[in-house]
């Protein structure tokens, strides 16, 4: 009865100690609490949800700048996890130029390297540097010419299956879902830039590599609900056996014994090119990652090993075909929403290019000279910053802070007793989560006007003076990140769009179905979804009808 009596009281003098210690102590003692936030209703309760809600989040951003500035502590998914949520251009440019300081954090890289592995979108420090080193020649300019009529002949036989479907359908009008068949032939286009692989997706879906890879993907933007899957990917090593995902498992295996062989292949032929003195020219990134590890003067240290190899396969597969299918998908829909815009688009896109219409007939060389014609379309390049500036396919990304940093701000500091900071600065402890909300930077009022969140192509060609003051890699966007991390494939992905828009635009019309209401939903990335229906998964449907000149 004793030894009963001192446990419970061992246990109420444990949980009071905490209790102190979370309530009053911690909040004394960490910088962040200084700073103004949303308040907490419940013990256990947090602010994910609506932060991260694609749906909502543009409203939401611009309330809590309203109420709390541009800095933001808010609660993550425990009540000890305190996070913070940026807005500033100038404290967001100093987290993306410094890599090193704020990293993915492990439990990122976790979630992706079990799918894919450590290629660059989950490796940091010197694995990071290392893979960079050896991809960023496959997005040479010269490489870049080179995947112009790849990505063009992609098109063509999707808009012959396209055309198939509305002479099927009977009338000159068909529903067409964008989001399954954008996504075939932008895995067709990065097999081929990537290893010289066809998937031949546009035709058929029976490869074996192919759904290994669209089962694996599909697992992987759906979070499978209750505590048990949220606990392993918190403390994986005591609850991670307890749900073991089958499935990523099977698909991992299949894509390994594939890919692998590939690679193998791949690997004896430039082997014995090299033996017999007739390296040939390769621009696949499988390729140039093999050639730059058969650089004698490359330091051994810095060569990619094998499962490098695999995993920067599946992470340019993952990378290259979900983000720029969403891009085009949701570029056409809002063309779609647009019509006086889309009208002015296959206008000006005919003109530069009078041959539209008879790309089947020429041959690499004259495909490849198109692109120059289309670079100097403005109107293409205003649609496309347009469209990935209101939906950047990744919503929001995050950082962790690997020490404690002051971050410089170039706006007022709001802290929790309802004063505001003037030094232009804020301590981020060791540890600190920090949300980088692409969409929040891309749908500032303040910054874009007052019509930021609607569709205005022409903006481009009068752009507010504060935009130039915002963080990212691609005109001022952060759409594809910024700094030393900023996506090595992002002029590969703006032309890919371009090229698909050019293809799809001069060929065929397109209009959104009455009665319908596509939503943002945010899983793994930004997906379109049919309002009532989010159960049945992402859906783009659109009316496409041929263009009659």
């Amino acid at each position: 009865m004793i030894s009963a009596v001192r446990t419970a009281v061992l246990l109420a003098s444990v949980l009071g100690a905490s209790a102190l210690w979370y309530l009053y102590i911690r909040p004394q003692r960490n910088a962040l609490f200084k700073l103004a936030g949303p308040p907490v209703k419940t013990w256990f309760g947090n602010h994910l949800a609506h932060i991260s809600n694609a749906k909502v989040s543009c409203r939401v951003y611009a309330q809590l700048e309203r109420r709390y500035g541009r800095i933001v502590r808010f609660r993550g998914v425990f009540p000890w996890e305190e996070r913070l949520l940026i807005m500033d251009p100038t404290s967001m440019a100093h987290i993306v130029k410094n890599p090193d300081i704020f990293q993915k954090p492990e439990l990122s890289r976790r979630i992706i390297g079990d799918l894919i592995g450590t290629g660059m979108l989950s490796a940091e420090g010197e694995a990071y540097h290392r893979q960079r080193r050896v991809i960023l020649p496959a997005f040479s300019n010269h490489n870049l010419r080179g995947a112009v009529p790849v990505v063009l002949k992609k098109g063509m036989q999707l808009s012959d299956k396209w055309g198939a479907l509305i002479a099927d359908a009977g009338p000159s009008t068909t529903t067409i879902d964008m989001v399954g068949w954008i996504n075939r032939v932008t895995f067709d286009v990065i097999g081929l830039i990537g290893f010289d692989y066809d998937f031949g997706a546009v035709q058929d879906q029976t490869n074996e590599l192919l759904q290994a890879y669209m089962e694996m993907f599909g697992e992987c933007t759906e979070l499978k609900p209750g505590w048990l899957p949220l606990l392993a990917l918190y403390f994986p090593a005591v609850f991670r056996p307890l749900c073991p995902d089958h499935v990523a498992e099977r698909c991992k295996a299949t894509i390994d014994r594939i890919a692998g062989q590939l690679v193998q292949e791949k690997l004896d032929k430039l082997n014995h090119d090299e033996k017999n003195g007739c390296l040939k020219a390769g621009n696949d990134l499988l390729t140039l990652m093999i050639k730059a590890n058969l650089d004698p003067s490359v330091p051994k240290a810095m060569k990619l090993s094998q499962s490098d190899l695999l995993d920067n396969i599946n992470t340019n597969m993952f990378a290259g075909h979900d983000s720029s299918s969403l891009a085009v998908t949701w570029t056409l829909y809002l063309l779609a929403r647009s019509p006086d815009v889309q009208t002015r688009l296959r206008a000006e896109l005919l003109a530069a290019v009078p041959g539209a219409n008879s790309l089947e007939e020429m041959i690499d060389d004259d495909l490849e000279g198109m692109h120059p014609r289309l670079l100097a379309v403005d109107l293409l390049h205003n649609v496309v910053r347009e469209s990935l500036r209101l939906i950047p396919p990744i919503h929001s990304s995050l950082r962790e802070a690997t020490r404690t940093d002051e971050v410089p701000t170039g706006s007022p500091v709001h802290l929790n007793d309802g004063s505001i900071d003037e030094k232009k600065s804020f301590t981020v402890p060791e540890g600190t989560f920090i949300h980088i909300c692409i969409e929040a930077f891309n749908l500032d009022k303040g910054v874009w006007g007052e019509d930021a969140w609607d569709f205005n192509p022409d903006r481009w060609d009068n752009l507010p003076e504060a935009v130039s003051k915002q963080p990212g890699a691609f005109t001022h966007l952060l759409t594809f990140s910024g700094g030393p991390r900023a996506c090595p494939g992002m002029r590969f992905a703006v032309t890919e769009l371009k090229l698909l828009l050019f293809v799809l635009i001069t060929r065929f019309v397109f209009a959104v179905p009455e009665g319908i209401e596509i939503i943002k939903v945010n899983k793994v990335l930004t997906r379109p979804h049919v309002a009532g229906r989010v159960k049945e998964g992402a859906c783009c449907p659109l009316l496409v009808s041929r263009y009659q000149e």
